[in-house]
């Protein structure tokens, strides 16, 4: 096991993401518990969009995003960028996405393998989980970023 600083990515991960994403475009429903949706971001270098699958969660009337693996390129396009877009099927949004604090994070952290099961899972495959509990993921806060997803007015 690899640890949470220096997980790699699972061979098969770009590839099943490029899967889910043209699904998720087409409306295709992907889980039964989860609404996964595709993100769009510019490159922080190049400004080109930049596309990858991810799993919004409720929580308290807001909805947050929890990145899976410390030092994904999507998350430092997310930092650098002003807005972002959601899309589902043919349903768009731009959203702003505002990093938490680690303090902040711990309360998402903690619900995120009962809304985002198939999300630890991944984790776990990836090396970044050992067992995948609550205190574990509460465990990384600081080190994997999580965003409120805000609507731009």
């Amino acid at each position: 096991m690899t640890g949470p600083e220096t997980a790699r990515l699972p061979w098969w991960l770009n590839h099943a993401n490029k899967v889910f994403m043209v699904l998720l475009r087409l409306g295709v429903p992907v889980s039964r518990n989860e609404s996964p949706v595709v993100l769009t971001v510019p490159g922080r270098k190049t400004g080109k969009p930049r596309s990858t699958p991810v799993t919004p969660m409720h929580m308290n009337g807001k909805r947050y995003v929890v990145n899976g693996y410390p030092g994904a390129d999507w998350v430092r396009n997310v930092r650098a960028a002003a807005e972002v877009t959601l899309t589902q099927g043919r349903r768009s949004e731009t959203v702003r996405m505002v990093e938490l604090s680690a303090e902040d994070a711990r309360p998402i952290l903690r619900e995120f393998p009962v809304q985002v099961a198939d999300g630890v899972d991944i984790m776990k495959r990836a090396g970044v989980l050992k067992t995948g509990t609550v205190d574990e993921l509460v465990g990384l806060a600081g080190r994997l970023a999580v965003f409120r997803i805000d609507p731009v007015a």
